[in-house]
């Protein structure tokens, strides 16, 4: 079976919510939307405090090259606009909302109706995600419109689907695959007239055999989508993991998928491009998993965007007991949650609630020389050197190293015997290395 071709590991799945059906969070009384929700460039505000909104009203406009708009995800009064804290602990620009009842800004269908006809061409579906404020929700928060405007010189000769899901606890993509197949197929028809390519193939894990066999069926009204089995291992759904699987190339260290005639998004990302282009709709909702082994109530949720972590976790029963940590995603590449009053954002897949005892680290000890963080690393890297040199702080040794390629999917940490905090160090090495890159592009 299809796969990737070093390292890899086998954690533990824990998909305690597969088999909830996606259910409507219900809105807040009162909302907190920040202003810039993508990597890149900020948005610019266009309201101001005491403005009365509408859902799906623009509230924040992308005006440089890599950016994205924000549109309102709520009916209601801006009652404050201020900084507010978000889940990892900083703080950023945010537009305050008292939630009034429910009223749809004109020309937006949000009926459940299937809209199956594509009216625009590649350049205007193009402008339509770009309008809609579309991001990839496979983590990055990457502004969608921008992988499809396609450098001179370069040609796309696949549109590659991450239906892969593999990160543990996580069904969010799982159910709309089951759930809402046929719009998150359209999506895909759409982004390939965007990207004017024949062929879409679209990588689903093979511990997800009625997904795939439910895609298999439905893809069969469409033209050039192929549903692709792939064994399950992780990190599957890396982006240049899941390109060698499905067609066998590898991007080179440094460059994008583009490279290798390779465009990728991930399934959520085609339903929300549906949505956008047939039904004039904003990324101002997403689906997320509140999971946990001791959680009282799993569920697979339909958020809006800006509703506080804490409401979603009272609503499937509070926090248990004995909680250690809370994450935002899954436990591989997650990031704890250190503000639970901070708000959901657009790319908010999971709220994973841990006990203490699944969450404490192993006591770290000496390197055994072991060679395990080698031998899982879907990249090809070493993590113990990288985490040495930043341990003693020779930063451009790390970038020898190729520490720039990490993809931070955790396989050296989840494998080290001796508990070494090798992705912590290789993160920090990261982190410097930008930064010496930025002062070398400065002068």
């Amino acid at each position: 079976m299809k796969t990737f071709n070093r390292g890899g590991v086998h954690p533990q799945e824990n998909k305690l919510t597969n088999d909830s059906t996606i259910e409507v969070f219900p809105l807040p009384k009162q909302a907190v939307v920040f202003v810039s929700q993508h990597l890149g460039a900020p948005s610019t505000l266009i309201v101001q405090k005491g403005d009365k909104v509408k859902t799906g009203q623009l509230i924040a406009k992308a005006e440089q090259f890599i950016c994205a708009n924000t549109h309102s995800p709520y009916t209601g009064t801006i009652t404050k606009i201020d900084v507010a804290t978000d889940f990892t602990g900083y703080k950023k620009p945010a537009i305050y909302i008292d939630v009034e009842e429910d009223e749809w800004l004109e020309g937006i269908d949000s009926s459940t109706e299937i809209v199956r006809e594509i009216k625009l061409d590649s350049n205007q579906i193009i402008e339509k995600i770009k309008e809609m404020g579309i991001v990839g929700l496979g983590g990055a928060a990457f502004p969608t419109h921008i992988k499809y405007m396609i450098p001179q010189g370069k040609k796309a000769d696949y549109l590659i689907i991450n239906a892969v899901e593999c990160e543990p606890y996580l069904t969010s993509d799982y159910r709309i695959m089951n759930e809402r197949a046929e719009e998150c197929l359209i999506g895909v028809e759409i982004l390939k007239k965007a990207l004017n390519v024949e062929k879409a193939l679209v990588g689903v894990e093979s511990n997800k055999p009625d997904a795939i066999e439910h895609l298999t069926n439905t893809a069969k009204r469409f033209e050039g989508i192929e549903i692709i089995p792939l064994k399950t291992k992780y990190p599957q759904g890396a982006e240049k993991q899941l390109i060698y699987a499905l067609t066998k190339r590898e991007v080179p260290s440094g460059k994008l998928p583009i490279e290798v005639g390779c465009v990728v998004n991930n399934i959520g990302t085609a339903q929300a491009v549906y949505y956008a282009v047939q039904k004039n709709m904003p990324l101002i909702q997403n689906i997320l998993t509140l999971t946990g082994k001791n959680v009282k109530q799993k569920k697979n949720l339909l958020v809006r965007v800006g509703t506080p972590i804490q409401s979603v976790i009272d609503y499937c029963g509070g926090l248990p007991e004995g909680t250690g940590k809370v994450i935002s995603g899954g436990p591989m590449m997650g990031k704890a949650i250190s503000e639970l009053s901070a708000p959901t954002v657009k790319t908010t897949s999971a709220i994973l609630l841990m006990s203490n005892k699944e969450s404490s680290r192993k006591e770290v000890t000496n390197c055994l020389r072991c060679g395990k963080c080698v031998s899982v690393c879907p990249m090809g890297l070493e993590p113990i050197q990288i985490a040495q040199f930043a341990e003693n702080r020779l930063w451009e040794e790390a970038e020898k190293t190729l520490a720039m390629d990490c993809i931070e999917c955790g396989c050296c940490l989840f494998t080290c015997p001796a508990g070494r905090p090798l992705l912590d160090l290789v993160r920090i090495s990261k982190n410097h290395i930008g930064e010496i890159r930025r002062q070398r592009a400065q002068k």
